[in-house]
């Protein structure tokens, strides 16, 4: 393609992206899916810009004082050779005209707010109120991936024989990180079922779990079944986990992940089979997304505060309903990808000032038991993990204890 036709293509991909509809990983696998004839260099070239631009999203607005894509990008550009980019023809941009250099030329230099400093939008900001985190959120994730069998130096060699870059995670004793981006497709340590994907803070979470085979566990709202599947492995296949989501087809995929993994004591149950004597009551709550933003920065700007309402008024009744389903001594483990209080510390406190018979477990206590590395956190009940702290995902998790039955 040329370097016009390039621009149209991000320009089209961009212009649907911040309409703010639908993800834009989905929007970009559409895009390519339906155009096939576009080489991989092209495809490459033009996922890499168009997720540069979105990092960037607030920035570009704010300099071009606008939200129309074409000056976004002549903001984005304006180092490059404009007469190249927006060279016409066919398949490519239009070019520029006079009126557009000269607007370019008298664009003033202005600070940058804070909000737009980090990159986020104003109400969230004013929410999170620390740079440093959400400067964090969005940078670039790496590429974690937990071991699944053999040991992890063994393993850490396998992939290095593949020519992958790759060194163990600083925490999680079951973690390797990636330097770069994996193509699992071409992974064969991947394909021999002896590594899974999952970021080193949900690795973390599923150790705290704390979990034995004498234990009865639910996985409640499990997704895809990442942490079913990681405690399935702590558990070295022993005991049973049970997997559930109320959205069954967010499950689909586990039959064939378990497969490729040779896990067997994972059973999906259905609400109905959801009993009321759990050891271990594993909530993956619903949540933002606000601390997975590296991996998904448009996301920020699909969220509105209504929907965030609807998000913590669910998770409040999850709480409630776990409440009822763990046993005297059971355990509530309670998990966002969140970086947002009402989320994390205020829902925790909420529950505990309704439940006087549940009590916050030590976690610090917990970690010191399963974990060679020094605990980083300052309390010993609340964990926030985010990429500024800890080098991970935005993860939060708070484990409570059930003491007694308690009636109101």
């Amino acid at each position: 393609m040329q370097t016009s036709a390039r621009y149209q293509a991000i320009a089209e991909l961009i212009e649907e992206v911040f309409a703010d509809k639908q993800p834009a990983d989905n929007i970009l696998n559409i895009y390519f899916r339906e155009r096939r004839f576009i080489g991989s260099k092209d495809r490459k070239f033009i996922s890499e810009e168009v997720w540069k631009i979105i990092r960037h999203r607030r920035r570009l607005e704010f300099e071009a004082q606008s939200r129309d894509i074409r000056k976004i990008l002549l903001v984005y550009l304006k180092d490059q050779n404009l007469d190249e980019i927006f060279a016409g023809g066919k398949y490519g941009l239009l070019p520029i005209i006079k009126e557009e250099k000269d607007w370019l030329q008298n664009l003033k230099e202005i600070p940058y707010p804070p909000d737009v400093e980090a990159e986020c939008p104003k109400w969230l900001y004013d929410k999170i109120k620390d740079i440093s985190l959400l400067k964090s959120l969005n940078t670039v994730a790496s590429a974690d991936f937990r071991i699944n069998a053999q040991s992890r130096e063994t393993v850490i060699q396998k992939m290095k024989d593949e020519g992958f870059d790759v060194v163990p995670t600083p925490f999680s004793p079951i973690g390797i990180r990636s330097r770069e981006r994996v193509n699992l497709n071409n992974c064969m340590t991947f394909q021999d079922g002896l590594i899974e994907p999952q970021d080193e803070a949900s690795q973390l979470v599923s150790i705290l779990c704390d979990v034995n085979p004498e234990h009865k566990i639910i996985d409640y709202c499990c997704g895809g079944g990442g942490k079913s599947l990681a405690l399935a492995y702590l558990l070295h296949n022993k005991g049973t986990i049970e997997a559930h989501d109320v959205d069954i087809k967010r499950m689909d995929g586990l039959d064939a992940r378990m497969k490729r993994l040779q896990i067997s004591n994972i059973v999906k149950v259905s609400t109905e089979e959801v009993s009321d004597d759990y050891d271990r009551f594993v909530i993956d709550a619903p949540c933002s997304g606000s601390g997975t933003w590296r991996r998904s920065p448009d996301a920020k700007f699909r969220l509105s505060e209504g929907k965030l309402a609807e998000i913590t008024s669910v998770q409040a009744e999850l709480l409630k309903l776990a409440a009822d389903k763990v046993k005297i001594g059971g355990q509530i483990i309670y998990i966002t990808c969140s970086v947002l209080e009402e989320e994390n510390k205020r829902q925790i406190d909420a529950f505990l000032a309704k439940n006087k018979n549940f009590e916050q477990v030590d976690i610090e206590e917990i970690w010191n038991r399963k974990i060679e590395a020094i605990y980083p956190f300052e309390s010993k009940n609340r964990l926030q993990f985010s990429p500024a702290a800890t080098g991970t995902d935005g993860f939060f998790v708070s484990i409570l204890r059930k003491k007694q039955e308690y009636k109101k």
